[in-house]
């Protein structure tokens, strides 16, 4: 494979068609939003998916100038005693937009912003909220402020005029795991891992709704910039475990459509079977990157989202070391 080949693959490492969910009887339709290029207009809409919560959904697709490179889900929850927001976007523009959005649909203030993890898109709207607490787990904002600068570059590379005043925010107060009650709502902050170093999940025992970040990907292939399988998987199994025990039955992904029930948990989880499992017994054998690449995903994975786009980019990162692996090295 052509050095210029591997930099353009690695070069959008973050970054979905996706067949509609059925929704659960009063949360309406999902939102496909339409960005106005001309006017830098997102088309964001609140859609709410439980009592006092609020979901502004992204595009399922790759980061494009298209759709404004909003593919994420972004979220907030007015607890009676305040609103809580769930990512800030890809972008200044995003989050002023998703600001403005927020206090169109409640007239709480907002007394805590989160980040989820260090990805850009879940932190890049952060300096629409300069003047509130931005909080994310303290591995996360380390993460934030080291990568910060590259990511910037590549999203205005990747996404134009939409990143127009966009500097890179990270978030600036540490949060720590837990439960507190605030307003209506009991909250659980989690501490997992594995598609992050630090994976903060919020977990809503008072609606049954959880905010997983990029542990679970609906619909389209997972991102596997700063992925550790063994422990996503482990992630994933305490996922399961918390909504068997009826922790929770509505599950919101960073990237896909919100849905009820494990299906976001279990494609992921076959998703990061089948990747570990594909490249070392292809390691084994001794193919090397260029066959992987010319090799389809499974049928069951081919409607999904970024495909095979998102699949290069994993196969392109990890592959080598699972040659490595194969060959005796560490």
């Amino acid at each position: 494979m052509r050095r210029a080949q591997v930099c353009a693959l690695l070069a959008g490492i973050w970054l979905g068609l996706s067949p509609a969910y059925s929704q659960p009887s009063g949360m309406g339709q999902p939102h496909v939003p339409r960005p106005d290029l001309a006017g830098l207009d997102y088309d964001l809409r609140a859609r709410q998916i439980a009592p006092r919560t609020w979901v502004i959904e992204g595009a399922v697709d790759d980061f494009s100038r298209k759709n404004g490179c909003n593919i994420i889900n972004t979220a907030f929850i007015a607890t009676g005693e305040g609103v809580v927001v769930i990512n800030t976007g890809p972008s200044r523009l995003y989050g002023e937009q998703q600001r403005r959005l927020i206090g169109q649909t409640t007239s709480e203030p907002v007394v805590q912003v989160l980040n989820l993890n260090l990805h850009p898109d879940y932190f890049f709207g952060n300096q629409a909220w300069a003047d509130r607490p931005v909080q994310a787990l303290a591995g996360s904002i380390a993460g934030m402020q080291a990568e910060g600068a590259a990511y910037a570059d590549n999203l205005y590379r990747l996404c134009g005029d939409w990143m127009k005043g966009t500097a890179s925010t990270p978030a600036s107060v540490p949060v720590a795991p837990g439960t507190r009650n605030l307003g209506q709502h009991r909250l659980e902050l989690l501490r997992l891992e594995g598609h992050t170093a630090d994976d903060l999940v919020l977990l809503d025992h008072s609606t049954g709704v959880v905010f997983a970040g990029g542990l679970v990907f609906a619909d389209r292939v997972p991102t596997t910039p700063h992925a550790d399988f063994a422990p996503w998987q482990a992630s994933l199994d305490r996922l399961d475990s918390l909504m068997a025990s009826g922790r929770f039955r509505l599950v919101v992904p960073s990237h896909g459509p919100v849905h009820e029930g494990r299906v976001g948990i279990a494609q992921t989880r076959d998703w990061l079977t089948w990747l570990t499992g594909h490249m070392s017994t292809e390691a084994e054998a001794g193919r090397d990157l260029s066959e992987l690449l010319a090799q389809p995903a499974p049928t069951r994975f081919s409607r999904w989202a970024a495909q095979p786009v998102e699949l290069h980019r994993t196969l392109t990162q990890w592959y080598p070391r699972y040659e490595q692996r194969a060959l005796g090295g560490r």
